[in-house]
């Protein structure tokens, strides 16, 4: 199959499953990025240990997969007691005592405890964005924050081949990625602005049109640089793509890169003004 049709087909399953599952439910989201959760750890954690620390590995995906489920419950109709959270403890120190028995490579485990750091912590807490007040499930924010994240990134392309090349070619970090132009980044903020006016005008977003295109460009912004700091990763492994789940894509992190860092920003933000 061509390249280019494989790439597309693949896309268009992405794209639906990620609508479809957003849009149908709490259990289906928390199904969809519990999977999510625990391919990116995996990935994560084949790009830079490979099969070392197997045990520790797993368990720290179980602690971020943990963290995940309580997190879903706590913001969910029915919410557990806050005590719950405390099963995370026994599990971080029985991670610590695994340590203790293999320790030869200790340096390593920085890399365990990175993986959960950027990838963990914010997938964990991402039942937040998708629960209002009284643990009503909603999917839309979530949507339209992909939506923003989608343009940016279909923006940045169509203006890099357009205008990058020749017109003004000067590359944002060529030592990380070398496609990466400055002519991208403004046609990438110019269309994110532009889905994040739409949305708000479709009742996606919040009525509040400054806010939402402060909160758009700086979910660009954090969503180029997810992006540069996962070529960061890639590159000092030697790696293309972070895996092959996806045809013609490359694996999960390769999709969510620019998600970890642009929607609990976009989040926050609406946050601390008072929108959500």
């Amino acid at each position: 199959m061509n390249t280019t049709v494989k790439r597309s087909l693949s896309g268009i399953v992405f794209l639906a499953v990620m609508v479809g599952f957003l849009l149908a439910g709490r259990y289906w989201f928390i199904s969809l990025f519990a999977f999510i959760l625990a391919q990116m750890l995996r990935e994560f954690y084949e790009m830079t240990l490979g099969p070392k620390h197997k045990a520790v590995q797993l368990l720290s995906m179980l602690m971020a997969l943990v963290g995940f489920a309580v997190v879903a419950v706590a913001t969910g109709p029915n919410p557990l007691p806050r005590w719950t959270i405390s099963i995370l403890i026994p599990l971080a120190v029985f991670m610590m005592i695994l340590m203790l028995f293999d320790h030869q490579d200790f340096k390593e485990y920085a890399y365990i405890f990175t993986g959960l750091l950027y990838i963990g912590l914010p997938l964990a807490l991402s039942p937040y964005v998708v629960s209002t007040d009284g643990g009503r499930y909603s999917g839309l924010l979530m949507l339209a924050f992909f939506c923003i994240i989608w343009a940016s990134d279909v923006g940045a392309y169509c203006f890099g081949m357009l205008l990058g090349q020749k017109v003004w070619p000067a590359k944002m970090c060529p030592d990380i990625s070398p496609k990466k132009s400055w002519a991208g980044f403004v046609g990438g903020l110019v269309t994110a602005l532009l889905a994040a006016y739409i949305l708000e005008k479709t009742g996606m977003l919040p009525d509040a049109p400054v806010h939402v295109l402060v909160m758009a460009a700086l979910m660009h912004v954090a969503g180029v640089c997810g992006d540069l700091f996962e070529s960061l990763w890639k590159r000092q492994f030697g790696l293309k793509d972070s895996g092959n789940l996806i045809p013609g894509h490359g694996g999960l992190m390769d999709r969510f890169d620019s998600a970890l860092f642009a929607i609990p920003i976009g989040f926050v933000y609406l946050l601390l003004i008072g929108l959500v």
